[in-house]
């Protein structure tokens, strides 16, 4: 589903300020597979992603996503097979509109554009019962512009905008780490039950080890712009969190006493 073959992107290079983000990362999903991904600060975490989604491009290296190599495909056209979630609540929605033509925004990701009139009754209902799924009573609010709602519930509608058109791949990115531990629990909650019941193929950024391990099936681990770690079926679901604080120490070198990958 997703190969990525020896990528590698560097920053102002030639300069000062230069800075190796990735170095001849390799990595391949599976169609259907939740891939963790954690580190610290400066790791190539969200580099990935933007190069995968076609925010950067890469300096060497390819991607190919369900057969397609998209690696010097531009960022729009991406965006018809890729749905992500960013970490700021304020991304990902359009503030001014309402619920509802936010989410026929999103319906129509990667459908064929005609002259059709832009919510139908039918589409209505359809979104209405998708909010439903969300359990904040969005469903209710269905007319009322996004600006009105708060940081969990337009966090939890981006998602369901993300996965609702069954992207080819879903980009995850800390998408809870700026939220209380309630709403973010319930966002993971309903990250979970899009993933596993569309079968989307994941990756999932996340900031706390407790979290890497107990969402997804394959946990990846990344320092200095490579995978350090790779983790997966019975090793994955021995490994605690001590151990793997111990790990990410012994390769790294880096003590994680007051790293946020300890957060729980």
């Amino acid at each position: 589903m997703l190969k990525i073959n020896m990528i590698s992107k560097t920053f102002d290079r030639g300069s000062v300020n230069e800075k190796k983000a990735l170095h001849q990362v390799s990595l391949s999903l599976d169609e259907g597979e939740f891939v963790t991904v954690i580190g610290g600060n400066g790791a190539g975490k969200s580099t990935l992603l933007n190069c995968i989604s076609g925010v950067h491009p890469v300096d060497e290296g390819s991607i190919i996503l369900d057969g397609t190599d998209i690696t010097f495909s531009p960022e729009y056209k991406r965006s018809r097979l890729i749905g992500r979630v960013f970490q700021n609540p304020l991304l990902g929605t359009a503030f001014d509109m309402t619920i509802a033509e936010n989410l026929a925004i999103a319906w129509a990701r990667g459908k064929p554009h005609g002259l059709s009139p832009g919510i139908t009754r039918p589409d209505k209902a359809l979104f209405r019962e998708q909010l439903a799924l969300l359990g904040l009573d969005l469903e209710e609010r269905i007319n009322q512009k996004v600006k009105l709602l708060s940081g969990g519930q337009r966090q939890a509608l981006t998602l369901l905008m993300a996965t609702m058109g069954r992207p080819k791949l879903l980009l995850l990115d800390e998408h809870t780490a700026s939220l209380d531990p309630a709403i973010a629990k319930k966002v993971l909650h309903l990250t979970r039950k899009f993933v596993s019941e569309e079968k989307l193929t994941t990756i999932m950024i996340t900031h706390n080890m407790k979290a890497a391990l107990e969402y997804g099936s394959r946990t990846i681990m990344m320092h200095e712009g490579q995978i350090i770690l790779d983790l997966s079926g019975e090793e994955r679901a021995e490994m605690t969190v001590e151990r793997l604080v111990k790990y990410f120490e012994s390769r790294s070198g880096v003590q994680l006493e007051n790293d946020r990958l300890l957060l729980s």
